[in-house]
């Protein structure tokens, strides 16, 4: 894709303000600003306000900032929708994403270039993926896999967890939008974030939610290509571009346009990293 799709979303409870600039400065890519599971429902209007605020002050760069709104079977849905409305925010982010038509609800509040990020974390979600995936003004797709081992009462590391994580990335990619939004990694430990990340790479991610400042470097690193991946990539770049367009050998092994692409994209997102 030509656009530089971000790697990295932070979250940051709606209701604590003084962490907003915070959360801007830390490097993420994005930052998302949560009217759900980290605001409690006293103080829900109070985030509200909060982001209004902070909004209208000028302070959010507008494609730099995202708001996670309440799902559509909650009583805060609808006043958490009004406020991105008011706001004019360029992505909202849409819990527990159960059919394509939530998608469109949502959208049909938003400014026309608005973008809907939804979240799949039921199994509901997981039947309707396609449709979501597919459905206008998608951005792409995040897995709540944290809720949806309550929704299926499965253990962390179950095989489950990765099979519907390969159907979010094959639905992503049927749909022609970006690679999926890994789930958080509850604990902050920089090696594990990593580790996470990187076994979610393997499955067809290429972004992560973070619930701290600090993992936002460690899923940078899980995500950069190492430097002898980088070195093979400018290598086959340079021996393809050198040759007429055909296959040609490097290293005893023959490269066609499939390992031309991979190299593309190992070189591309070295430089995004960078």
């Amino acid at each position: 894709m030509a656009e530089r799709m971000p790697l990295t979303y932070l979250f940051v409870p709606g209701d604590r303000p003084e962490r907003f600039a915070k959360a801007l400065a830390s490097g993420a890519d994005r930052i998302i600003i949560d009217l759900e599971d980290a605001v409690a429902p006293g103080n829900k209007a109070a985030a509200r306000d909060a982001i209004a605020a902070w909004v209208g002050a000028g302070h959010a760069p507008p494609d730099n900032v995202l708001i996670r709104i309440n799902d559509v079977a909650t009583a805060w849905h609808a006043d958490d929708l009004a406020l991105a409305a008011a706001v004019k925010a360029a992505c909202v982010m849409l819990p527990k994403c159960e059919a394509a038509e939530q998608v469109a609800a949502v959208r049909a509040r938003l400014p026309d270039a608005a973008t809907v990020l939804p979240l799949i974390e039921t199994a509901r979600g997981m039947r309707a993926l396609h449709g979501i995936a597919a459905a206008p003004g998608v951005a792409r797709l995040a897995f709540g896999s944290l809720d949806y081992m309550v929704d299926l009462d499965i253990p962390a590391g179950s095989l489950a967890l990765d099979i519907a994580a390969t159907h979010i990335a094959i639905a992503s990619r049927a749909a022609g939008i970006a690679s999926p939004v890994a789930g958080v990694t509850p604990d902050l430990d920089a090696a594990l974030v990593s580790a996470d990340m990187a076994h979610a790479r393997s499955l067809g991610f290429g972004a992560k939610l973070c619930i701290h400042p600090s993992q936002v470097a460690a899923v940078r690193l899980a995500l950069a290509p190492s430097a002898a991946e980088l070195a093979w990539a400018l290598r086959v770049l340079q021996a393809w571009q050198a040759s007429s367009g055909g296959a040609i050998q490097l290293d005893g092994k023959m490269i066609d346009r499939p390992v031309v692409l991979k190299a593309e994209r190992i070189a591309a997102l070295a430089d995004l990293i960078n």
